[in-house]
């Protein structure tokens, strides 16, 4: 097992990231932060806990988005659904999706499919803690990102945080 990042280092990124989204969004003005459910959604509250440090949190439009049955892969194993929280219109606004781990695009393919039911978005962008480079499958890419990695299709990234697993970290098997 190798360390991708520590404790440290993520507390960074996300701090990063966050910075990065609120350089290309003014004040999110017209935008809004979507977290993949299950695992995107540990990476996407705190950012948006570091933009409330930063932004009045009033001006956050933060909703929280499952895809399971938007997925390719539904019949091929159970899955169970978790909540979407989307109290709000995406119809002409700019979406930030968050995720962990970018790795064959179909995620993301998924999660583009779900959003549309929410209205047509102006723009959407993607934010990812990592970025599985020479993995993909479908022609998506991030446009922030953590940390960009080199990863043979054996290797698993396992991303932990403190809220699910009692530890901040990502590491490479």
């Amino acid at each position: 097992m190798k360390s991708i990042l520590t404790k440290n280092q993520i507390k960074l990124t996300v701090k990063r990231l966050a910075h990065q989204i609120l350089e290309n969004h003014l004040n999110l003005e017209n935008t809004v932060l979507i977290g993949i459910q299950p695992r995107g959604i540990f990476l996407s509250d705190r950012i948006v806990d570091e933009m409330k440090q930063l932004i009045p949190s009033d001006k956050i439009l933060y909703g929280k988005l499952d895809i399971t049955f938007y997925r390719d892969d539904i019949r091929e194993e159970l899955k169970l659904a978790n909540t979407t929280q989307i109290p709000f219109s995406t119809a002409g606004k700019n979406i930030v999706i968050i995720d962990d781990v970018l790795w064959t695009g179909r995620t993301i393919r998924s999660a583009l499919d779900a959003l549309i039911d929410f209205g047509r978005p102006k723009k959407v962008e993607l934010c990812v803690l990592i970025d599985r480079r020479f993995s993909r499958e479908l022609p998506i890419q991030a446009d922030y990102i953590g940390r960009a990695i080199d990863t043979f299709p054996s290797q698993k990234v396992y991303v932990r945080w403190q809220e699910n697993h009692g530890a901040d970290e990502v590491i490479l098997e």
